[in-house]
């Protein structure tokens, strides 16, 4: 949905980063196998760290695709913890699509409407496979919708609103202390998410008059951040992540506990500096830097 929830892989060994990357592949297999080959385009690093997350051990075995047709890549065999990621990949790349149709130009906007289209099939089958966490979903971007179109100058209000969208799909998890560990873990993730593709998109926002928080909030004409504008949205994001890493220490992960880690306690800082910086791209499958950067 966003591509800004990455480890850190120079803090993983090589057999922790064969593991993540076996598990990453195996989203995209379950995205083709269940949804159709097209759905694997939607894959990205969010919801592999969110079936890290529900995962427990795996089992992996070669598979071939485009990027390796002959020799073929360990892959995660489906499990429950993949068939989430995979749903929720759909229900909120579908839902995302819709959003940008009516906040981009002409052009991008007739390109979002015809992806939204192609996966129309697939979201009706997840909403169908997880019709609860498709109303939940539906009455949280309601409300953050509201709070958009009364173009909210806070910085709290919308992004609960899409924090709690996220702390939703804890709901999936079946232990009940996971659950409320990781109802805590996803919250604050997704309030870091929703303000780091708001600082992301400042620039582009405050040319095209799009509803952006932070432009609202410090008053920004051009997207340029002031000192203080800077050091209060570092501290709001260091303080979600300082959060995210309390609720890991509450449960064990398993074999996942390194890639949780790597992403909490690095990854995310990683991130949100390229974001700061201006130098992030989402798009982009190389490895996060491993080197400390000003925590964001």
């Amino acid at each position: 949905m966003f591509g800004y929830v990455r480890p850190s892989l120079a803090r993983l060994t090589e057999e922790e980063r064969r593991q993540y990357n076996a598990l990453y592949c195996g989203l995209c297999h379950l995205l083709g196998q269940r949804y159709g080959p097209a759905c694997r385009m939607i894959l990205n690093f969010d919801f592999t760290f969110l079936a890290a997350l529900l995962s427990g051990p795996v089992s992996c075995r070669k598979k071939r695709c485009i990027s390796s047709p002959l020799r073929g890549k360990p892959a995660a065999e489906p499990n429950g913890a993949l068939e989430t990621a995979a749903d929720c990949s759909v229900l909120l790349t579908y839902y995302k699509l819709l959003d940008e149709v009516g906040d981009s130009s002409f052009p991008k906007r007739q390109g979002c409407r015809s992806a939204a289209a192609a996966l129309r099939p697939a979201f009706r089958k997840a909403a169908a496979l997880r019709p609860e966490l498709d109303r939940h979903i539906r009455r949280q971007l309601q409300d953050l919708g509201e709070l958009e179109r009364q173009r909210c100058p806070e910085l709290d209000k919308p992004a609960d609103a899409f924090a709690c969208l996220l702390q939703g799909i804890a709901e999936e998890a079946g232990d009940p202390v996971q659950r409320r560990v990781l109802s805590h873990l996803l919250y604050h993730l997704g309030r870091w998410i929703y303000l780091v593709d708001a600082l992301d998109d400042r620039k582009k926002d405050a040319k095209t008059g799009n509803y952006n928080p932070i432009l609202l909030r410090f008053s920004l004409k051009d997207g340029t951040l002031t000192e203080e504008a800077r050091r209060r949205v570092v501290a709001s994001l260091d303080g979600s992540i300082r959060q995210m890493a309390a609720a890991f220490e509450l449960w064990d992960f398993g074999m996942w506990n390194p890639v949780i880690q790597a992403t909490v306690y690095e990854g995310l800082y990683c991130v949100g500096s390229a974001v700061l910086e201006g130098t992030f791209h989402a798009g982009s499958r190389r490895k996060p830097s491993s080197g400390k950067k000003e925590q964001i």
